[in-house]
Order: structure tokens, then sequence, then C-alpha cells
């Protein structure tokens, strides 16, 4: 069960991520889409702070993420461990 919530948890995260980055994205450059690192119309600054941006967000979403449950997971054993 736990492998089971561990990749619920890690997809959960990268769709955080995605749609977070999306709008950062957006917002930063008003522009709708990232460019691609193959997107020979974008030149080298932008693909390159658009791949630090989105690695940024996606660890840091991943993170929040398993902190999250790995304490939710914590405050559960300890009720468990209470109710015995």
């Amino acid at each position: 069960m736990e492998k089971t919530l561990s990749t619920g948890m890690s997809l959960l995260s990268g769709a955080l991520a995605a749609a977070l980055f999306r709008r950062v994205w957006k917002r930063a450059s008003g522009q709708d889409e990232a460019p691609e690192a193959d997107d020979l119309g974008r030149g080298w600054t932008e693909v390159l702070v658009s791949a630090t941006l989105q690695g940024a967000i996606f660890g840091l979403a991943r993170a929040a993420v398993q902190r999250a449950g790995a304490q939710t997971f914590r405050r559960r054993a300890v009720l468990s461990r209470s109710k015995s």
C-alpha cells in the first residue's frame, strides 16, 4: 500500500509542478509555452533559464509533497501506537 501511495504522491507532485511552472513561465515571460531545448528559434539564455526554473519548481513540488506524506505517515503511526 505504501508503494501505491508513493506512486500517487509522485504523480501528484508532477502535476502540481507542471501547472505551477506553466503559470510562473507565463507570468515571467508573457509566453504561453516554455521553449524546448531543441527549439532553434529560441536563444540559449531563454532555453537555459526555462530549464533551470522548471527544475527548481519540480524539485520544490516533489520535496513538499514527499515531506507532507512523511509527516502524515508519522502522525498516523503515532496515533495508531497511542490507541494500542
